[in-house]
C-alpha cells in the first residue's frame, strides 16, 4: 500500500490500494474513496465490541476492500497532524482512544487500561486508551503541534492531562494528584498531572478539544 499526507494544518492520509488490499477503521472513518470498493460494517466479536463500548468507541468498525485500483482518504478531525506508523510485528503503540484514524488488515487494535484505575477516571485521561499493534500501518491523528521526547529507562515526563498523545508501549503512564491544596487551587494547573515513564518514545499534543472547548465557553455562553 502506497500513502501520502498532505493538507496542514487540517490534514488528511490517502491511502492507494490495489486489488484485494484491506484496511479497517472507526465507523464512519473514511472521508472520502475514489475507485471501486467494498465496505462491510464488523463488530469482531462479543468480548471486543464490549471493550469498544466501555470505551466509548462505537460497537463497530468498518472494513473496507478495494476491489481494483482504489484511493481511500481519512482526514483530520481537528487542526495538527497525522502520521503513519509502520509497525513491525508484535511492535505496539499507546494512544488517546480518539487519535486512531485507520490501519491496514493486518493491524491489532484493542483497548489499554490504565492500572489505577480512580485516578484514570478523574484525571483527565481517561483510564482507557487505545493500543496498536503491528505488523502493518497505522494512522494516528494528533492535535495542535506534536512534540517527540526519547526517554530513558526510568526518566520520568510530567505534562498536563489530556496532552499525551502516543507512546511506546514500554513507556508507562500514571494519573497523579497533584501536591499541596494550595497548588491544586491556586496553581492554574488543575488537580491533576500525568506521568510518563520510559524507557520509549512519546509524543505531546500542544492542545486537546476539551482544552479549547473550556477556553471558548465563556465566550459562546455569552
Amino acid at each position: 500500500m502506497k500513502y501520502r499526507i498532505v493538507g496542514e494544518p487540517l490534514p488528511v492520509a490517502i491511502c492507494e490500494l490495489e486489488k484485494g488490499e484491506k484496511m479497517f477503521s472507526e465507523v464512519g472513518g473514511r472521508t472520502w474513496v475514489k475507485g471501486p470498493i467494498n465496505t462491510e460494517t464488523k463488530g469482531g466479536g462479543l468480548g471486543k465490541m464490549m471493550g469498544r463500548m466501555v470505551s466509548g468507541e462505537s460497537l463497530f468498525l468498518s472494513y473496507y476492500e478495494a476491489q481494483g485500483p482504489v484511493e481511500i482518504a481519512f482526514a483530520s478531525s481537528f487542526p495538527g497532524s497525522i502520521r503513519a506508523y509502520e509497525l513491525q510485528a508484535g511492535q505496539s503503540l499507546i494512544c488517546q482512544k480518539r487519535a486512531f484514524l485507520g490501519a491496514t488488515e493486518s493491524v491489532k487494535l484493542e483497548i489499554h487500561m490504565q492500572k489505577k484505575l480512580g485516578a484514570g477516571l478523574v484525571g483527565g485521561e481517561g483510564f482507557i486508551l487505545q493500543k496498536i499493534t503491528g505488523p502493518g500501518i497505522a494512522f494516528v491523528e494528533i492535535d495542535g503541534h506534536a512534540v517527540d521526547y526519547e526517554l530513558q529507562s526510568g526518566e520520568e515526563l510530567v505534562c498536563d492531562t489530556g496532552i499525551m498523545a502516543v507512546m511506546d508501549s514500554t513507556c508507562s503512564l500514571e494519573v497523579v494528584s497533584v501536591k499541596g491544596l494550595k497548588n491544586k487551587l491556586l496553581g492554574g494547573e488543575g488537580f491533576f498531572d500525568t506521568v510518563i515513564k520510559g524507557p520509549g518514545t512519546v509524543t505531546l499534543q500542544s492542545i486537546t478539544i476539551t482544552g479549547l472547548a473550556g477556553v471558548l465557553a465563556p465566550f459562546v455562553a455569552k
